[in-house]
């Protein structure tokens, strides 16, 4: 896909505030039984086509109102992905500035998820 010039320096400006973790290290701190939760931020049609295994969803239309009954506790870990990584740093951002602090995207998001091999659930 390819992206607005506009776009990307909102991304590109959260990304200078946000953290990032690989595929790897999401797959590691779910696998340590942590209390991490992997949170799907895409459109409701991605995620009905298929999902991270062990992902929540809550789409970036929403996630703002429904985060704080879903994940009340503002330290819980939460590692957001949407297709490349783009929309979950807006997310990301948004949720720290409503005080979580412990809040990362996954770079490359679903594509990278996908590549990787992680396991994926279909609906």
């Amino acid at each position: 896909m390819v992206h607005s010039e506009g776009f990307l320096k909102l991304v590109n400006d959260a990304k200078s505030r946000i953290r990032e973790v690989t595929v790897a290290e999401t797959r590691d701190r779910l696998a340590a039984g942590s209390a991490v939760r992997l949170i799907d931020v895409r459109e409701d049609n991605e995620w009905e086509a298929a999902h991270a295994a062990g992902a929540e969803h809550l789409g970036k239309g929403i996630i703002e109102r429904d985060i704080e009954a879903t994940a009340p506790d503002k330290a819980t870990e939460l590692i957001l992905y949407c297709g490349g990584g783009y929309r979950s740093a807006l997310v990301a951002d948004v949720l720290q500035q409503m005080g979580y602090t412990n809040v990362f995207s996954l770079a490359g998001g679903w594509k990278a998820w996908k590549e990787s091999g992680a396991p994926v659930e279909e609906t």
